[in-house]
């Protein structure tokens, strides 16, 4: 997991507020980059990886902020946006704020602010990335599934009981326990609820475990005799 700060992006069409505010960044010990217009920001991201957060004024020349934040919302982006404006307004604000904004700040930004903002900015996109990486984790592992072992682990999760799931795939219920044992071990969870939560956030299942009832069979199926046990 990351321990960096990450980059603050600073976007403004206004030379000397660009300056003022990474001199004043820079001073409190940030990574700062700047530019001009939103279109330079977005085509920058596109050649880098970066971590951070985006301090983004909503009136540009070109793109505007608020197209800017689509646009990143669009492509995937998870850095979290802290928006400047001259002009602040309720509707505005509000349509930031349903965007995913971290926050809307007037300028000229209260410094304590500005860097309280940032801080809360930085600490929720290291949440993100620590989120990313953990799912990229569990995929990992997903992979190593075998497809019938991909079949038990999606009936597990389901509720059904080693004597539905060894009747539904044909086979007994030793060899579904054994199944059940190598999927938790290969996932490397320890309970059922994070058995639940991975096959879901790695999308192991076609539907939401809710929409379908636990441990339901389908009309007239007989449970196995050997292995009574569940």
């Amino acid at each position: 997991m990351s321990s960096l700060p990450g980059v603050v992006h600073i976007v403004d069409d206004d030379a000397s507020f660009r300056t003022s505010t990474s001199r004043l960044l820079r001073a409190c010990g940030y990574t700062v980059e700047t530019y001009e217009s939103a279109e330079h920001l977005l085509d920058s991201l596109k050649r880098q990886t970066s971590t951070g957060c985006i301090l983004l004024d909503i009136r540009m020349a070109g793109v505007s902020g608020l197209e800017a934040q689509e646009v990143l919302r669009a492509t995937g982006s998870r850095l979290p946006i802290i928006f400047l404006t001259g002009h602040a307004d309720i509707p505005t604000a509000v349509q930031v704020i349903k965007g995913g904004a971290e926050d809307l700040l007037t300028k000229p930004a209260n410094r304590d602010k500005l860097v309280q903002a940032i801080e809360r900015a930085l600490a929720r996109g290291r949440i993100t990335q620590d989120d990313d990486e953990k799912l990229a984790e569990w995929r990992r592992l997903a992979s190593r599934l075998t497809p019938r072992e991909r079949q038990v682990l999606e009936r597990v999760v389901r509720g059904a009981l080693n004597k539905q799931i060894a009747y539904e795939l044909g086979s007994t219920v030793r060899t579904i326990k054994a199944h059940r044992q190598h999927v938790m071990q290969k996932l490397q969870v320890r309970s059922f609820a994070e058995l639940v939560l991975m096959a879901q956030r790695v999308g192991l299942l076609a539907e939401p475990v809710s929409q379908q009832p636990a441990g339901k069979l389908s009309p007239g199926a007989r449970l196995p005799r050997a292995d009574s046990d569940g």
